[in-house]
């Protein structure tokens, strides 16, 4: 596809080569374990080529998995993609591919709690020391690089808080302490395309595909699109590991992506909405939404990012008691109760100050008051706020 096309149009033709679709709309669906060879040329040929999109076995992908791979690369610029039976997954694997005893890793602070205690339990066990940074230090993480550092591991925003961290200035700053060091990302809130991890010089984009990229609430499946540095080593390490996904899960994947610019510009558009709602609201202290000046790194999400997504959280001025979580939580009409996010449907969580800090003891930053965490789904906007002003006459 030409390189000129709008991102628009490249969510809906990628990954839809001839050798995919078969003459259908879309990619077929083909669910192998072994992979039938004619001759012994053509066994040899699927063996040499079996890095490079050759039939050769399950697990190496199917036709089906070509495509979504196919379709993450032209999407976000790299060289290659692995696929991952969840998000998770794609974050411990990338890690474990450039790793080994006696390393040092530098991770945010702020990272997404299973990716912390991946680090904490998993890593430890392995002698891989990490060093939990505050996102908001800039160029001053230079300073925290080692003689054995390896991997600087971003994301963006942060989780719960949503911080963004100026990326090109902690880009430039590692690579000038040790160009060597791979930079990877949980590219997850930016949906892979709100912000281009490869073009600021990062190696790996991260995704839980089951947010975004699907959209249904209904598939797991986590992405790594890599450039050319670092591919090689990242597809062995994470094929040797036994990572894969089913094909209909890849098949849904790709499906997801021919709505994922749409579907992105209208929850942008809703929880913009929402989010400035409740700044006004007189129960909220501050609305952790990048796109609003009262979020951290509000000036590096304007100039690095294209758009924001649906996630956000808001600070409450208060910590709620049991009583009020449970009159506030329970009696939603629209919102519901769960983990996980990107889909149509809209979300609410809440945690608490002291939860946010024990999770979080590197970042200079402390709450006070009870932190709730919003997805803002595909439904009315105005119905959303409703429900949300129901919410607060409740704690009243």
């Amino acid at each position: 596809m030409s390189e000129k096309c709008s991102l628009a149009t490249t969510l809906v033709h990628a990954g839809r080569k001839k050798r995919y679709t078969q003459g259908s709309v879309n990619p077929v669906v083909q669910r192998a374990s072994s992979l039938v060879f004619d001759s012994l040329a053509d066994k040899k040929h699927a063996t040499i080529n079996r890095a490079k999109g050759e039939l050769f076995y399950g697990r190496r992908g199917t036709l089906t998995h070509f495509a979504l791979q196919d379709a993450m690369c032209e999407l976000e610029g790299g060289a290659g993609c692995y696929l991952y039976p969840c998000g998770a997954a794609a974050v411990t694997n990338s890690i474990l591919s450039f790793v080994q005893s006696g390393d040092h890793i530098l991770v945010t602070g702020a990272a997404y709690e299973p990716t912390q205690d991946f680090c904490n339990i998993v890593l430890k066990k392995l002698s891989v020391t990490t060093t939990f940074y505050d996102p908001m230090m800039g160029s001053q993480i230079a300073e925290l690089v080692q003689p054995n550092t390896k991997v600087l591991f971003l994301e963006a925003p942060s989780s719960l808080t949503m911080e963004v961290p100026d990326i090109p200035a902690m880009v430039k700053a590692v690579r000038a302490v040790n160009p060597d060091i791979v930079i990877m990302i949980d590219n997850t809130w930016a949906g892979g395309v709100l912000f281009n991890a490869l073009g600021h010089d990062i190696d790996i984009s991260i995704q839980a595909g089951t947010k975004y990229l699907v959209g249904h609430s209904d598939i797991m499946i986590g992405t790594a699109v890599s450039n050319a540095r670092c591919w090689d080593k990242l597809r062995e390490h994470s094929y040797l590991m036994g990572q894969m996904v089913d094909a209909d899960s890849a098949y849904i994947t790709a499906r997801g992506l021919r709505t994922l610019g749409i579907r992105l510009k209208q929850h942008e558009e809703s929880s913009i909405k929402v989010a400035q709602w409740l700044a006004q609201q007189s129960e909220v202290s501050v609305v952790y939404h990048p796109a609003l000046p009262g979020c951290p790194g509000h000036e590096f999400f304007k100039r690095d990012f294209l758009g924001a997504s649906g996630l956000f959280s808001f600070e409450l001025k208060q910590k709620l008691t049991q009583q009020q979580l449970e009159a506030f939580m329970n009696h939603f009409e629209l919102f519901t109760m769960a983990y996980s996010w990107g889909g149509f449907e809209s979300l609410i969580l809440y945690n608490q100050p002291e939860e946010i800090a024990k999770i979080r003891p590197n970042i200079q930053r402390k709450l006070t008051g009870t932190l709730i965490r919003v997805h803002i789904g595909l439904e009315n906007v105005d119905d959303l706020i409703e429900d949300l002003r129901k919410g607060f006459m409740r704690l009243k």
